[in-house]
C-alpha cells in the first residue's frame, strides 16, 4: 500500500542518529520560528489575490524549510523528507508538520493533477507524524481526514 511504502521511507529519516547539542536560545529561537510559521501561515490563508499567496508560499518555502520552492515541487517526498534530515532531531517532526502544512494550504491553489499530488503528499506526512511522534493532536487528526474526504472528492470528479 502507498501509505507503507511512504511510513518506511519517512521511518529511514527519522531514524538518523544525529544529535547535536542545542542551547536553550536555540530551542526558544526554533520554537518562536514554529509559532511565527503558524501566524504566517494564518496571514496567508485571509489572503484573496491568488498570485500573492503563491509568491508569500514560495517564500515560505526557503524560509521555513531551507530550500527553494521548486525543490518541494520536483523532488519525490524521498527527496524533500531527506532534506528535512538535515535538522537536528528534536526539530524533524515539527519541520516535517510545517511542509505538511504546505502543501496542503497551497492546495487548493492549483488544479486537479497538481492538487491531488499536493494532498497525497500533505496526507502522507500528516499520517506519519500522527503514527510516530508520539504527541497526539486533535488538529492533525482532523487534517488527516478533511485531507481525506478532499482526495475522494477529487477522484469522483
Amino acid at each position: 500500500m502507498k501509505q507503507q511504502r511512504i511510513c518506511r521511507i519517512i521511518c529511514t529519516f527519522a531514524n538518523k542518529n544525529i544529535k547535536p547539542k542545542r542551547t536553550m536560545l536555540q530551542k526558544d529561537y526554533f520554537l518562536r520560528l514554529v509559532e511565527e510559521f503558524a501566524q504566517a501561515l494564518i496571514w496567508l490563508q485571509n489572503k484573496k489575490d491568488r498570485e500573492k499567496k503563491m509568491e508569500e508560499m514560495r517564500l515560505m518555502y526557503q524560509r521555513y524549510l531551507g530550500g527553494p520552492y521548486e525543490f518541494y515541487h520536483t523532488t519525490t517526498l524521498e527527496e524533500a523528507v531527506d532534506a528535512i534530515s538535515q535538522y537536528p532531531e528534536n526539530e524533524r517532526f515539527q519541520r516535517l508538520e510545517m511542509l505538511a502544512e504546505l502543501y496542503y494550504a497551497e492546495s487548493p491553489l492549483h488544479s486537479l493533477p497538481i492538487r491531488q499530488q499536493l494532498l497525497e503528499k500533505a496526507y502522507a506526512i500528516f499520517y506519519y507524524c500522527d503514527q510516530h511522534s508520539g504527541l497526539f493532536s486533535m488538529e492533525r487528526l482532523q487534517k488527516i481526514t478533511n485531507i481525506q474526504n478532499e482526495m475522494n472528492k477529487a477522484s469522483e470528479a
